[in-house]
Order: C-alpha cells, then sequence, then structure tokens
C-alpha cells in the first residue's frame, strides 16, 4: 500500500492495537477519546504512551464520540475507539455525524468479535457503515492496520465525513512486523467560526446536508474503483473469492493458489471492479465471516456467486473452515476444545463480588446484571445472576420486574462501578421518578476490571495522568432522589446481608455500595486461612463461594476434604464465614466462623 510517511528502516513488532495507536501517531491526532472494551482497549494506552496527543477514557462511547466531533470542529484530527457493541451507544450522533461531516479528520474504531471472546453478542458492524452512509476500512493484519488508520484520516478530512475502521479481535490481539514512519504534525484546519448550516442539524439545514452526503457517496464510490486499498491478487482462474479483513488471512491460507479480491474498503463496493474481476475466473465465492454482508451486495450487482452453507455464517471462520465452505470436504480430525478439561471463567480469588453474590444466592434473590467481571457470577456453584443484556439494562430490567411483580420477588440489580457511570445512573433516575422501589448494587471495585483495569470517573485518576474529581456515588444517588443509601465492605459478609436484607426489604428505592477495591490491585495478600480437619464436617459451604483457591480433595472419605492452596489465596476470609463450626481459622486469630 503506498504511503510516503513511511521509514522503511524501521520495522517494530506491534499488535493490531498497537498498529492502530502508530498509525493515529503517525497521522497528528491529537485528541483521542474511547470507552474500554475488549478488543478495543489497549488503543488508546498505546497512543498515550506515544505522546503528543490528548486522550481519555469517557464515561461512555456516544459521550467520547461527541468529544471527539468537538475536537474535529475545532480543527484536530480526533481518534475515537470502542468495541462492537459500543458503537450501539455511539449510534445516534454517527448517524447526524454522516450528515455534518467534520472538520479535522475523525476516525472511530470499531473493534468486532466474532465468536463472542468477551461479548454479549458478535453482531457485524460493517452493516453500520452502509446504514450510516460512511466509509469502513478493513484491515487483515497489523501493517494494515497500522496503514489503514493513516489513510482514514486522509479520507475523513478528503471526502468530509467520519470514518469507521473495523478490526476483529485476531486483529487486534495478533502481532505483526510493521514498517512505521514518523510522526507528521497536522495543522489545525480552519478557524473556529460558526457554520449553522453545517453542524446545526434542525430540517432546513438537514435537508440539504443530505443531499451533499448524496454527492459525497457518489465521489466515494468513485475512490472506491480505483484505490490500492482494494486490490485484486490474480492466481488460478478456476477458483475466485472475494474478501477482506481476517477472512482474507484464512481463505489465501487455505488456496494459497487461488485468485483473490481484497477489499480493503468494504463500504461502499466498487461493483465495476467486482465485474471484472468475477468475469476472470471460473468459480466466484465470497469468504466473509458472520453476515453475508459482502455476499448479499455482490448478488444484488448481478454477479453469481457460489451459496454456502448457512453454518458459517456463525463464529469466527479458520483456514479449515474456509476449506470445507468452499469443497464441502470435511477437515481431518485434530485435537480440539472438546478433548481438554473444562475450565470454566471464574471470579479470581479473594474477587469482592464474591461476598455479595454468596449472600445474594443465600436471600434467594432475582437478580438483574449486564457486563464485567460479575456476570461471572452466573456460573456454578455462584448461580446468583439471572439476566445480562447489556450495560446498565439490569437497572432498567429490575425496575420493570418490580412494577409487574411488586415485592413478590425478591428482586436486585447489580452494576459495576465503570458500568454505573457509562449506562446505569440514567436507570436509577428512572427508577427514582418512576416512584420504583428497586434495590440496585453498585459493585465498587475501583476500577473497570474486566477489561484490564482501567481508570474511570469514581477513581479520580485520568488515563491522560491529570488528576480527576472521583465521582461521589453516595451524594449522587442522594442527588438523584435515592435517600436509602448504604456502604457496606464485602469482605464483611455479615454487614452486606444485613444491609441487602433491610434494602431489600425498604417501601423505598434503595442503593447498596459494595466497596472494596479489585484483588488484582492489592499488592499484599495476608496469610491463608488453617483448616482444622478434626473441626471440619466437610459440609462443603466454603466450597459453594467458588474461590478457585479452594477444591475438594477427595481423600477416600464419605464427603471430600476442603483444601486451600496458599499460593491463590488472598487472605479474604469469605470462606471463614461461611464455615459454620469454625474449622477455618485466621492465622493468629482466636475466633473465626459465621452464617453467611
Amino acid at each position: 500500500m503506498a504511503d510516503t510517511a513511511r521509514d522503511l528502516s524501521r520495522t517494530l513488532l506491534l499488535s493490531g492495537n498497537e498498529a492502530i495507536a502508530r498509525g493515529a501517531w503517525e497521522a497528528g491526532v491529537r485528541f483521542g477519546s474511547g470507552y474500554p472494551g475488549t478488543p478495543s482497549s489497549e488503543i488508546l494506552p498505546a497512543l498515550k504512551e506515544l505522546g503528543d496527543a490528548y486522550v481519555e477514557w469517557s464515561v461512555n462511547e456516544k459521550v467520547a464520540l461527541e468529544a471527539a466531533v468537538g475536537a474535529s470542529i475545532a480543527g484536530a484530527r480526533a481518534l475515537v475507539t470502542m468495541k462492537h457493541v459500543g458503537l450501539n451507544v455511539a449510534a445516534d450522533p454517527l448517524f447526524t455525524l454522516s450528515y455534518t461531516g467534520v472538520e479535522g479528520g475523525l476516525v472511530i474504531i470499531t473493534a468486532d468479535d466474532p465468536s463472542m471472546h468477551s461479548s454479549q453478542n458478535e453482531q457485524d458492524n460493517r452493516s453500520y457503515a452502509r446504514a450510516a452512509k460512511v466509509p469502513m476500512l478493513e484491515p487483515s493484519d497489523s501493517q494494515e492496520a497500522r496503514d489503514m488508520t493513516v489513510r482514514a484520516f486522509e479520507l475523513s478530512e478528503r471526502f468530509d465525513v467520519p470514518v469507521l475502521v473495523r478490526p476483529v479481535t485476531r486483529i487486534c490481539h495478533s502481532d505483526g512486523l510493521v514498517e512505521v514512519g514518523e510522526r507528521r504534525e497536522a495543522e489545525l484546519r480552519g478557524q473556529l467560526e460558526p457554520n449553522v448550516r453545517k453542524y446545526v442539524m434542525i430540517p432546513a439545514y438537514a435537508r440539504q446536508r443530505r443531499v451533499a452526503m448524496a454527492e459525497r457517496t457518489r465521489e466515494v464510490l468513485a475512490f472506491a474503483e480505483e484505490t490500492d486499498l482494494n486490490r485484486e491478487e490474480m492466481g488460478h482462474r478456476s477458483l475466485g473469492a472475494i474478501t477482506s479483513g481476517a477472512a482474507y488471512q484464512y481463505a489465501r491460507e487455505a488456496f494459497p493458489n487461488a485468485s483473490f479480491l481484497k477489499l480493503g474498503m468494504v463500504w461502499p463496493l466498487p461493483p465495476e471492479r467486482i465485474r471484472r474481476f468475477a468475469e476472470h475466473v471460473d468459480r466466484l465465492h465470497v469468504v466473509e465471516e458472520l453476515d453475508p454482508y459482502l455476499t448479499e451486495q455482490i448478488l444484488a450487482m448481478g454477479v453469481e456467486v457460489e451459496p454456502i452453507d448457512e453454518g458459517f455464517r456463525i463464529g469466527e471462520l479458520t483456514p479449515a473452515r474456509v476449506r470445507q465452505m468452499i469443497t464441502g470436504e470435511s477437515p481431518p480430525e485434530t485435537a480440539s476444545d472438546d478433548d481438554l478439561p473444562p475450565r470454566p471463567p471464574t471470579l479470581c480469588a479473594g474477587c469482592p463480588h464474591r461476598g455479595v453474590f454468596t449472600v445474594l444466592r443465600k436471600l434467594k434473590a432475582y437478580v438483574t446484571g449486564d457486563i464485567g467481571c460479575y456476570t461471572l457470577g452466573t456460573l456454578p456453584p455462584l448461580q446468583a445472576l439471572h439476566t445480562c443484556l447489556c450495560m446498565g439494562a439490569g437497572v432498567s430490567e429490575a425496575h420493570g420486574i418490580q412494577k409487574i411483580r411488586g415485592h413478590e420477588a425478591s428482586v436486585v440489580a447489580v452494576i459495576g462501578d465503570s458500568t454505573f457511570v457509562h449506562s446505569g445512573i440514567a436507570g436509577l433516575v428512572n427508577i427514582a421518578y418512576n416512584a420504583g422501589v428497586s434495590t440496585v448494587v453498585i459493585l465498587d471495585n475501583r476500577t473497570t476490571a474486566m477489561t484490564g483495569g482501567q481508570v474511570h470517573p469514581g477513581v479520580g485518576e485520568t488515563l491522560s495522568g491529570m488528576p480527576g474529581r472521583a465521582l461521589d456515588f453516595e451524594a449522587l444517588t442522594r442527588a438523584i432522589g435515592v435517600e436509602d443509601v448504604r456502604t457496606v465492605d464485602p469482605y464483611d459478609m455479615a454487614a452486606t446481608e444485613q444491609a441487602l436484607r433491610e434494602a431489600m426489604a425498604s417501601p423505598e428505592p434503595s442503593v447498596v455500595i459494595a466497596r472494596r477495591e479489585c484483588v488484582l490491585m492489592v499488592r499484599e495478600h495476608a496469610p491463608a486461612p488453617e483448616l482444622d480437619e478434626e473441626t471440619c464436617t466437610r459440609c462443603g459451604r466454603c466450597i459453594r463461594i467458588g474461590c478457585p483457591a479452594l477444591s475438594a480433595l477427595d481423600d477416600g472419605g464419605e464427603r471430600p476434604v476442603p483444601c486451600i492452596d496458599p499460593a491463590l489465596c488472598t487472605g479474604c476470609t469469605m470462606c471463614v464465614q461461611v464455615c459454620p463450626v469454625d474449622a477455618l481459622k485466621i492465622p493468629g486469630a482466636d475466633e473465626g466462623g459465621g452464617d453467611a
């Protein structure tokens, strides 16, 4: 791919995410915003390490995009990062931003997650580009991740449009050699002067911008027909494949001698180029992950493609799956995940969420939740979380259940501290405003733990290193109108149980803030409890809290004996508190035990 900025003497080993950050930095980006979400989380920290740009974790993806729009209007190049479901949150400004256009180049990273490695769905965000009528680039390795990010800023300013870049998990997290260049400082574009016909989308002005958007689309379409972002790789003409992104790598490995039309720009598609390629091959396949996004548009062009089994629309592709998809041959049997011992995900040893879920299970609560470490509370042996829809949904779901069932059902919503700021506050406002009586538990572990421990407004630190004002959850909930607010340490299971019982019985809306920092942030831990085997009745209550430091050892007795791994134990004492016979002892303490 042509790039005059590249210094061919410099080659680095970079992940796709690091390469995106590098490309943005080289393009002269001045502003970066986003919300952490796997597989995109590493981009902004990598950009921060490169320097020269202001970066921030915003409270959610919508705010991140809107702040970046402001930076763009001010004339700066701006980068926004999020995972695929984050674009759902940012879709409201995105669709109108396509009308207004930009000043400084604006690039939005939407990192898709085929096979749902760390997501609640595997939606295909290529459809967003088509619906919003904004260009989308799709890199197939780390080098292209760098190159396409640089090009995306150029396209954004050339065509007055935000540009989407869609890496998938395998591209984000795979390392590759990347030829890099130096940073080119991009001058601020224009003056900050009112331009209401461009940026104020009242109907009269929006209608004018809609016409301008249609003209822009025609220009971008002409560009798609000629750009080197799309390229033909002619091999044997008996088999041709139109493909893009990670799927291109799988197809090349499966059929190295075939002919390929590799699409680096997946919206808009170049119809004439596609038709010409189709005329030069005997059989034409479209190799793509997830939705038949390319397939349907190519068929609509009147180009015939070979049909594939719909089963290949689910999950990631692999070279073996691509070969099976095209030839119909079953791949040779190899070792699979089914041959390995099961290793289900679990909350970390000493995770403060474990105490809350243990108590909620004891109280037989119906627990609504959403995305985060605490989603693992749904798995055995805790089995104490019953819904997971999207970020913030648990709070609103609890309200809906309560309005139908009243106090007939013991409903509790749980939400993480970062997620509460992201999208839980509005749900709590809705509860208070509509005279709800739901109980909401804010699991405040002082970080955005699931995505790697990023800071957020509740902790008073910012990604850029500037001091921030920590959001006061207690004051905020009272300002919303929730007067029944309690703060507990979830390691104190008796106090947690009392707070939850009182909150759930309250005739008013209530909030319990379970505050204890993530165990992975703690450098020093207390010693592991000691088991008195003579006192232990082998009842299994300690095992049922689901701590990975506790296992059941079969010593030939009627029931297994608990076994504590001191290398994993953090000394949280939750197992001590649930033991009904005080068989677990804290070293140096005379008493223990509990009834949680």
